[in-house]
């Protein structure tokens, strides 16, 4: 009886001590099968195409997401297909969590549910070029390569798994050369011929474990690609030093970097966790896209940093004709009196915010933003996040389409100003706005209302063909739209962000964080909690030929 009591007692203090690692599933599946086909092009490019068998724990997280690691960052993401099932579903590279470089496989509706199984095939057409010079042989083209992997926490079996490459076309069979095989793998590849009349080469292992990385390689003559497109050997690979005894040397220093590392990933998720306003609730799984948001409910959605979130319903207030900016830095708008009709809650709000003291002004907008995630949450009710969010990315990426498709400036304006708020979304937008927007500018009507000291010229005569989008508040008399230079154009849709960052909000991070202790402040000290992302890490292993290893992906 007492050896009984002693028992109860060991298995109360275990559940109060672990309440969630030991209580709550997270990320847990099988991959039964892994089938790669790795395409080395005559241009000297690469083409990926990958098969994936998952099977989902019961109880575990749906397989929502699936990081496919990429060998480097020059792959193109324009022409990647994927499929769940054999229906089609998208990509994003901004969704993409793991280690290294990549792109993410955005599962939606056909998320991988508890106890089901899901074949995920993706092609990849443009994966780069890898290739090395042979640093055993100067007339030889190499290159290695790790099919993508997964966080071993989230993993359980084994693998079947199989990875072929296609070596480019012409190439007679006794010319090209395999690399040394990892182990579990036969150490010759089984060769063969393609439908394309290709060399082949196979390696499989029924046992294999997703979650280690295999490296792979080949070499064949240089003469059967593009001269120049084959580069020099790495240093280790030309001085001959074992990557692998770099890193030990790196390791004497672990206990160091282990309690200083420690220490700064506190800080950091503390960081991230002040700039993650979202209730929780919101995350919870439902059935369907809610249609009907604004490009700004959908940043809230998306969890964007609230300076962009800001930005975006100042130029939605400006389009509207509702308000002019007086001063750019630091930041004075005035509110258009009457009012137009038609302006959404947080707009009024956002305006009412502005006829306070700086002081007063950004409290206004906390409460603002608070009120705005509390009627997200409320029109989020009974629909799915993920598929929600992935329905508002599909949209973002349509509009810079219709924008980059534009084959003139004009066109290409009017576009820009009619999407403006949905290519906001894009989490590089700087960087894409700064490269779309290269050559001259046609400037919306509203342009003077955002920029003060902008003074339209009356002189430059635009084309009547073009039909561009009125805001209702042009300043009266006859003139054509001008001119911006592109760079100009760009650099001041980006200094918008910037002057909502300095000159209102102060520090975003404290500024988040005051809403977040409200929409969604910290467990009590007791609890202890797992965000439950994949794991995985990047490390080519490369010796003799020339290093291209794919990082790791994860599924989440």
């Amino acid at each position: 009886m007492k050896r009984a009591r002693w028992v109860g007692l060991v298995l109360i203090l275990l559940l109060a001590l672990f309440p969630t690692s030991a209580l709550a599933l997270d990320y847990l599946f099988s991959l039964d099968e892994l089938q790669v086909n790795v395409y080395v092009n005559e241009d000297s490019t690469a083409s990926i195409a990958y098969t994936f068998v998952f099977t989902n724990a019961p109880g575990a997280s749906p397989i929502d997401y699936i990081d496919v690691g990429m060998p480097n960052s020059s792959f193109s993401t324009s022409g990647i297909t994927a499929q769940a099932n054999g229906t089609s579903v998208p990509v994003s590279r901004s969704d993409y969590q793991g280690a290294g470089s990549g792109f993410a496989i955005v599962m939606g509706s056909k998320a991988i549910r508890p106890g089901q199984t899901g074949t995920v095939t993706v092609y990849v057409p443009d994966a780069g070029s890898w290739l090395r010079t042979d640093s055993k042989d100067s007339n030889y083209a190499s290159f290695e390569f790790s099919p993508t992997w997964f966080g071993k926490e989230f993993m359980q079996g084994t693998t079947n798994m199989s990875i072929t490459f296609h070596l480019p076309p012409g190439i007679k069979p006794e010319e090209p050369r395999w690399h040394g095989a990892p182990s579990g793998f036969p150490v010759e590849p089984m060769t063969g011929i393609d439908e394309q009349g290709r060399i082949t080469y196979t390696w499989s292992n029924q046992q294999a474990e997703g979650y280690r990385q295999y490296d792979f390689g080949a070499s064949f003559p240089v003469q059967y690609v593009p001269a120049g497109t084959v580069t020099q050997p790495t240093f280790t690979e030309t001085t001959g030093i074992n990557p692998d005894d770099l890193f030990g040397f790196m390791c004497c220093f672990g206990v160091i970097a282990i309690i200083f590392g420690s220490g700064v990933l506190s800080t950091l998720s503390a960081k991230r966790r002040k700039m993650q306003y979202l209730p929780p609730k919101i995350a919870i799984e439902g059935l369907g896209i809610k249609r009907g948001l604004t490009a700004v409910e959908a940043a809230v959605l998306m969890e964007q940093p609230l300076d962009k979130v800001l930005t975006m319903i100042l130029f939605g207030v400006i389009k509207k004709s509702a308000a002019s900016v007086v001063k750019q830095d630091p930041l004075e708008i005035r509110a258009t009196d009457p009012l137009p009709e038609g302006l959404n809650d947080y707009e009024k709000e956002f305006l009412r915010a502005f006829e306070s003291s700086p002081a007063g002004r950004k409290k206004a907008l906390q409460e603002m933003m608070i009120n705005m995630v509390k009627s997200l949450s409320t029109k989020m009710k009974g629909f799915s996040r993920n598929e929600t969010v992935a329905y508002y990315k599909d949209i973002m990426e349509r509009a810079w389409g219709q924008v980059e498709a534009a084959q003139t400036p004009e066109v290409k304006s009017e576009a820009f100003d009619k999407y403006l708020e949905w290519t906001m979304l894009d989490k590089d937008y700087d960087g894409r706005t700064r490269r779309v927007f290269t050559g001259p500018v046609f400037v919306p009507t509203w342009w003077g209302h955002y920029d003060p000291t902008f003074r339209p010229s009356t002189s430059a005569p635009r084309p009547s063909t073009v039909s561009m989008p009125s805001s209702g508040s042009s300043g009266g008399g006859s003139f054509s739209l001008p001119t911006l230079p592109g760079s100009a154009f760009a650099a001041s849709m980006v200094q918008g962000v910037q002057n909502f960052s300095s000159g209102v909000v102060g520090n975003v991070s404290d500024f988040t964080s005051s809403i977040t202790n409200r929409t969604n402040p910290p467990p009590p000290p007791s609890r202890s909690s797992s965000s439950g992302r994949s794991g995985g890490g990047c490390a080519c292993a490369c010796a003799c030929a020339g290093c291209a290893c794919a990082c790791a992906g994860g599924g989440r």
